[in-house]
């Protein structure tokens, strides 16, 4: 609480700074808690529903807990027609999630994005930060259970 204080008596009186109070908000909690918001609300006199508005906008910010790993299964047209679609429905039946969740014990959060910028490797996916690539719906279930072995 003490660094969330301190990011809105840093930036909360800063006209056009809510961008940067929602982001290092994020940093710190890992999503936006409907308590910060509020209480950005609050101090520094910025409607709720504009908030939201800007939240909702930006596609970076989250309004629920990410999962440690965040894969991102890119969607972009040499991916697509590589089969970026049937990869990306094995890693969600292999999570029991849907695009956008989480899995309960906040391992996994999958996304699909409009392009990853690794034309080359697709179809692709990336797992915070790193790209695997010339995927099959097999191989990408093989790295996702080979995280989950890992991370126990």
């Amino acid at each position: 609480m003490e660094e969330f204080r301190s990011v809105l008596d840093t930036y909360g009186r800063e006209e056009g700074s809510l961008i940067t109070i929602l982001q290092k908000t994020q940093e710190i909690y890992g999503y936006l808690p409907d308590d910060a918001i509020r209480s950005i609300a609050d101090y520094t006199g910025i409607k709720l529903a504009k908030i939201y508005g800007v939240i909702s906008f930006y596609a970076q910010f989250r309004l629920t807990p990410a999962g440690k790993y965040e894969v991102l299964v890119c969607q972009g047209t040499a991916c697509h027609v590589n089969g970026s679609n049937a990869i990306q429905e094995a890693i969600l039946q292999e999570l029991g999630i849907e695009n956008g969740g989480t899995t309960a014990d906040n391992l996994f959060t999958v996304n699909s994005v409009a392009c990853l910028g690794c034309c080359s490797l697709s179809p692709v996916m990336m797992i915070n930060g790193e790209a695997y690539g010339n995927l099959t719906p097999d191989s990408a279930k093989s790295i996702i259970r080979g995280i989950k072995e890992a991370a126990v």
